[in-house]
């Protein structure tokens, strides 16, 4: 089974918009985010694409319903790491958090 092509897009985009500086404007316009910090600290980018993976939601058809959100609670965790004084709303729960493991056999193939 392979995932949807919306959910590859979604990924896809999400990384591009990382990658590129732009995730969740306005929210991280000015937060330094990518370059050396990643080499230094790639925990937080670990992170980011978990909370946007773990809020993920698919209809039946496969199609990604809430991208925006995901994009956006991603964003806030990013904005967290780098300031302090910002306030995540709504916090976030546990189940956002989780770093799930990759299956043991997908290493050998």
């Amino acid at each position: 089974m392979k995932v949807s092509p919306y959910i590859s897009g979604a990924v896809r985009q999400f990384s591009y918009w990382f990658a590129h500086g732009t995730l969740g404007y306005p929210l991280l316009e000015g937060v330094p985010y990518v370059g050396e910090i990643l080499l230094e600290e790639s925990s937080f980018a670990e992170q980011a694409f978990a909370i946007f993976m773990n809020n993920l939601e698919v209809d039946q058809s496969g199609a990604v319903t809430n991208y925006k959100y995901c994009e956006r609670r991603a964003a806030q965790y990013i904005r967290r790491y780098f300031d302090r004084t910002y306030e995540v709303t709504p916090p976030f729960c546990d189940w956002e958090l989780e770093l799930h493991p990759v299956g043991g056999s997908s290493y050998s193939r």
